[in-house]
């Protein structure tokens, strides 16, 4: 982390959330992804920071934030970005979201599209059925309630193995409850039952959605679906890359200034 960027906490509706924050520039806000919280995007925020001002949260239940009460589900993470925005004093931002962070993006900005400056997509879940089969499994309503805190621990065990042994594992980053019970809301065993496919044509604000054609849980496929659908909307697919292209191709830094401006 530079010394640009600092960590911070803030009160959101009774709520501890800690965030990371820094630089200069219009405001960008950013929801990661299911696994690992904002500290995926730490390696990231230095180049960013440089251009705009950043606001990273823990959402509830991952990192150093508070976890919810009950059950988790994406309009709840998107009115939660709506109250963290407003406890900043921010009246309009930039939103970016990767993966499940990408869903959460969409919900809110399809409710308050006024506050949205530019919309960032990546490898984002909600826009078609399919994803991988092991999240699918690891999503499953019973498996939670089952196997839940066993099945964190695997993975975080197969995690260090692969690392150990220098393999890529990008998909088998450490889970934490929240990852788990946000995908039994999201997923069956055949599908994403989340999706906003009929609402995208709604979307005014323009948009960027950027992929990489190697993606193992979401497919690149629905990259250009969506970009089909929203009616502002650029779309870029980056060969080579996989679920976490912002950590694998560094063109994506100068293709989002580009967007953003």
């Amino acid at each position: 982390m530079t010394n640009k960027i600092q960590s911070q906490r803030i009160k959101v509706s009774g709520l501890d959330i800690h965030y990371l924050t820094g630089g200069r520039g219009e405001p960008l806000v950013i929801l990661h992804g299911g696994s690992g919280g904002a500290r995926g995007w730490v390696n990231s925020l230095a180049e960013l920071s440089e251009n705009y001002t950043i606001y990273l949260p823990d959402l509830p239940g991952f990192g150093d934030s508070q976890s919810l009460e009950g059950d988790y589900h994406i309009p709840e993470l998107a009115e939660f970005v709506g109250e963290f925005s407003r406890e900043l004093g921010l009246e309009s931002f930039h939103l970016m979201g990767h993966s499940l962070g990408g869903g959460i993006a969409l919900s809110y900005t399809l409710k308050s599209q006024q506050r949205i400056k530019k919309l960032v997509l990546v490898s984002s879940m909600c826009l078609g059925e399919e994803i991988a089969m092991w999240v699918r499994f690891l999503s499953g309503r019973v498996l939670c309630r089952i196997v839940g805190r066993p099945a964190i621990l695997v993975t975080r065990f197969i995690k260090w193995l692969a690392t150990f042994f220098y393999a890529p594992a990008e998909f088998m980053e450490p889970f934490c409850r929240a990852t788990i019970h946000l995908g039994a809301s999201l997923t069956t065993f055949t599908r994403q039952t989340t999706v906003f496919l009929n609402q995208l044509s709604q979307i005014m604000v323009p948009t960027l959605v950027v992929w990489g054609a190697n993606d193992p849980i979401v497919p690149a496929r629905q990259a250009y679906a969506a970009a089909q659908l929203i009616p502002d909307c650029r779309v870029k697919v980056f060969e080579g890359a996989g679920h976490s292209v912002y950590r694998e191709n560094p063109e994506f830094y100068r293709l989002l200034a580009g967007f953003l401006g």
